[in-house]
């Protein structure tokens, strides 16, 4: 049970730092004048630390790159990650960091559903329940009152 309390904090404070990198990621981008050269600045810097760790770790193995042997599709994470950071940079000053995450959190609710039902891009199937449908409705209406309050 207790392990399963250090999960459920460390996935709280994962999302915690999502709000707190736009925010630096916007300020990045009034300072540098752009958000794409932001969020640019922000992979960069990224890149670097994950090459020293898996460096110093001596967990860099080229060898284990085997484009041929995988679909194509799993190589482009790091694009989406680089669409979801230049994205939240140029709407977060807009909205307002709380309405802007409500929306990014219901976005993925709704389509973290879809993943689980249907199990795209090979995730297991778990199917819907009226419970989780109705979870992700009150996320969707809790983004309703954020933005009308």
């Amino acid at each position: 049970m207790q392990s399963r309390i250090l999960w459920v904090l460390s996935a709280l404070a994962l999302g915690a730092i999502l709000p707190t990198q736009a925010a630096i990621n916007a300020r990045l981008a009034r300072a540098v004048g752009n958000p794409v050269y932001s969020a640019f600045i922000s992979f960069a810097v990224g890149t670097v630390a994950l090459l020293a760790y898996l460096l110093a770790t001596r967990q860099l193995n080229l060898q284990s790159i085997r484009p041929a042997e995988n679909p194509w599709w799993i190589w482009t994470g790091g694009l989406l990650g680089t669409f979801f950071v230049a994205g939240i940079v140029i709407l977060m000053p807009r909205l307002g960091v709380l309405f802007a995450f409500s929306l990014v959190i219901a976005g993925q609710m709704i389509a973290s559903i879809l993943f689980d039902q249907f199990g795209w891009l090979g995730v297991a199937v778990r199917e819907i329940s009226w419970g989780k449908a109705a979870g992700v409705l009150l996320l969707v209406a809790g983004v309703v009152l954020v933005r009308k309050y």
